[in-house]
């Protein structure tokens, strides 16, 4: 088996799906302009994104070996593929969700897929973790370049003409070179391969115990509120800097890749500070960070000026701060996955990374839903304040997280050494 073209492959479907995943929030801006839809309604997209893929991955991750990981990564290209090329020729608020849902579907596939497979690819516990580091890094710069390839196909000057819809096109040929590459890929699947005397409903049985053992009960809160923070702030960002701010729809996109940047280069030093400290101390400091960067920033929010802003160099200050709180809390879902990947028998990733999937899923529909409707009743200030009701939990959480692995053997050090990941 080739390592380097199944880690190419690997890379290449999280950048596709990153792209499409996280493009949520320009598209809640979008139809609600172009399909005259309000900001509860809207915030239904990432229920569409996100309920599918904790129903997909509760369904699908206990026997995604039966199927076959490399099956399952084709499966679902093929039919992202299909939808995104019926966007444009469906220009309707249906086919937005539809679309939504079949990528929902597909990530489902793809993440629990591509996590299971990295323990085929590496040889030990830190390469797991580098490799995790790096495969993450690109699902951040994946999404880092959708919001500019979306935002170079939004019209300021007619904010709900339907023209935005043919960057979906460009997905398309995206994920069918996606589906090319991985077909040609040769992934040896063999030392995963169930037994044959185990039954269906007993590798579903397996996961549901495996999700009831303290050290995996406890990271299921963790990455739950994680996931919450990070997709309530990501989803409602273009939002906020368009209602909120007064940038025009194309720049409240573009200063939204300021979050991804961030994440991205939050995980990447990361990486580097693991190695050196200790990674609940590190995760403690983040947290802190992000809550005093909330509070410092979110009143900067209520110097902007009336008329619409076009122009980065003309952008308020707080447009350029708050999304730097992904610099604070991006080392947290890595280092916490990985600890959990790590410390796990190769034959129980899938139905580990189906439980990851699972609660980061709910996690963010929780977030993206709730923060939508507080967004339409107190307004976007408001509901990013309330971002430090979960930043608060999560601190406790990363306690009892701590607590637990220091009474698994070598789950302690999986961690130390901890890279960044999302």
């Amino acid at each position: 088996m080739n390592f380097w073209a199944v880690k190419l492959s690997l890379f290449i479907n999280y950048f596709v799906f990153a792209i499409l995943l996280n493009s949520v929030g320009t598209v809640i801006l979008q139809v609600q302009t172009t399909y005259g839809v309000s900001e509860s309604s809207a915030s239904i997209l990432e229920a569409c994104k996100d309920l599918s893929i904790a129903i997909t991955s509760f369904l699908v991750a206990s026997f995604i070996a039966r199927i076959g990981y490399k099956r399952a990564m084709l499966i679902a290209l093929g039919f992202l593929t299909l939808a995104c090329l019926s966007m444009p020729q469906l220009p309707a608020f249906w086919m937005t969700k539809m679309m939504f849902v079949v990528t929902g579907v597909g990530f489902a596939l793809v993440k629990v897929s591509v996590f299971a497979s990295l323990g085929l690819v590496t040889q030990d516990q830190k390469e797991h973790v580098s490799l995790m580091n790096f495969l993450e890094s690109f699902f951040m710069i994946g999404v880092l370049s959708g919001y500019f390839i979306f935002s170079a196909f939004v019209d300021d000057a007619d904010p709900g003409a339907l023209g935005w819809l043919n960057v979906y096109y460009l997905l398309a040929l995206l994920t069918g070179i996606a589906f090319v590459l991985m077909f040609f890929t040769h992934l040896d699947e063999s030392t995963v391969t169930p037994e044959q005397t185990e039954s269906l409903l007993d590798e579903f049985v397996d996961m549901l115990r495996l999700s009831i053992k303290p050290l995996v009960f406890v990271f299921i809160i963790c990455a739950f509120l994680y996931v919450l923070i990070e997709q309530s702030i990501m989803s409602w960002l273009p939002t906020f800097n368009s209602k909120v701010l007064n940038l025009s729809s194309s720049l409240s996109i573009q200063m939204t890749s300021i979050l991804a940047a961030s994440t991205a280069l939050g995980r990447f030093f990361a990486g580097m500070i693991f190695k050196r400290l200790d990674w609940f101390l590190v995760l403690t400091i983040c947290m802190l960070l992000a809550g005093g960067l909330v509070l410092i920033t979110l009143p900067l929010a209520g110097a902007t000026h009336h008329e619409q802003i076009t122009s980065w160099y003309s952008a308020p200050l707080a447009a350029f701060m708050f999304p730097l709180i992904g610099l604070c809390i991006a080392p947290v879902y890595p280092a916490i996955n990985s600890v959990i990947l790590s410390s796990l028998p190769n034959r129980q990733h899938g139905p580990m990374a189906g439980l990851i999937v699972v609660f980061s899923a709910l996690g963010g529909t929780t977030g993206s839903i709730v923060t939508g409707a507080l967004f339409q009743a107190f307004g976007g200030k408001t509901a990013f304040y309330c971002s430090l009701v979960p930043i608060a939990a999560i601190l406790v959480t990363l306690y009892l997280f701590k607590r637990q692995t220091g009474k698994i053997p070598g789950a302690g050090k999986v961690n130390v050494v901890s890279a960044s990941p999302h």
